[in-house]
């Protein structure tokens, strides 16, 4: 199994410092999200691990080896950084051909990742015809090439039609299952919590959180649990009495506040009071984000109240 190990991993840009003494293990066998503000550090870190860039100080190795030091990387580390960064000159098939043979790769494993990303008909396409979409796919076939057992991507879902979307969680959740070790980067709180099993979060270049995902939003989360029984005026009395905050939720359900479901289902079986629902109410992943992040992003615009920003329904990205 092959691990990325990030230790004391410090990059200063003039006087700037992009990542903080960070220090992390991203473990095989689960997809491990990456998530921070923009300007957290989080491209800088893929940069360093690649030997894009230099670390002021500290290292960062995959298996135990620096990246730079990997006679066939493709073979060991897959990574897509940059979609755009394809030769536009080129067909989808020449570049992955060129990628396979400066690796030693097998020519037949092009045909196997233009199959399996969806491109097999437009192989044969200049990628400058390509779209956004496309060149997303084109740089996910290339990151798996080499059939590596350490994947790095950082926001694979952007430019993807919501078929795209639902293919590449399934993809990240199966290369998870074969044991590989799978870094994402992304500011897509929904999608994140759809495919990720563990978070590495960033604030201004420092480690804020290395959890599951699940513990994760549990630390985040207040507790609050939504209730509907059949004597709701008691029960609500009942609650008042224990020390409880009680609202009236939509749709008739009690919402106490600073409990959990066990708690109040005690309260009604020792009162008597059938209980028609109870469900404990936990924060989203996006929620719970923005509970660690305020005031670490580097870019952040005034609050506003407008409807669609106060709107559960509306789609958000962090």
């Amino acid at each position: 199994m092959t691990s990325i190990h990030v230790q004391d991993l410090t990059k200063e840009y003039g006087g700037t410092r992009a990542v903080d003494r960070l220090t992390c293990t991203i473990e095989p066998g689960r997809v491990t999200g990456f998530l921070g503000p923009n300007g957290a550090g989080k491209s800088t870190t893929m940069r360093l691990v690649l030997g894009l860039d230099r670390p002021t100080a500290g290292s960062a190795t995959v298996g135990g080896r620096p990246y730079t030091a990997l006679s066939e990387p493709l073979r060991t580390v897959g990574a897509l950084l940059d979609a755009q960064a394809a030769h536009g000159s080129r067909t989808a098939r020449d570049q992955l051909r060129f990628l396979a043979v400066s690796n030693r790769i097998p020519a037949r494993r092009v045909d196997e990742v233009l199959e399996e990303t969806g491109l097999a008909t437009v192989a044969r396409r200049r990628i400058r015809t390509f779209s956004l979409g496309m060149r997303q796919r084109l740089g996910v076939a290339a990151a798996l090439l080499g059939d590596p057992p350490v994947l790095m991507l950082d926001e694979p879902a952007n430019g993807l039609d919501p078929e795209g979307i639902v293919w590449i969680r399934e993809l990240l959740r199966r290369l998870a299952r074969e044991g590989r070790t799978v870094l994402v980067s992304s500011h897509l709180m929904n999608e994140t919590a759809a495919f990720a099993d563990h978070l590495v979060v960033l604030g201004r270049g420092r480690l804020l959180a290395d959890t599951a995902m699940e513990d994760f939003i549990e630390q985040h989360s207040h507790p609050r649990v939504r209730v509907r029984a059949g004597a709701p005026a008691r029960l609500r009395a009942v609650l008042l009495a224990e020390g409880y905050t009680v609202a009236d939720g939509d749709g008739g359900p009690l919402v106490v506040d600073g409990a959990r479901a066990e708690q109040v289902g005690a309260v009604a079986a020792r009162e008597g009071i059938p209980i028609l629902e109870l469900t404990d109410e936990r924060a989203s992943l996006e929620q719970a984000y923005l509970a660690l992040t305020t005031g670490e992003a580097e870019f952040a615009a005034a609050a506003t109240a407008s409807p669609a920003a106060a709107s559960p329904t509306t789609p958000q990205e962090v």
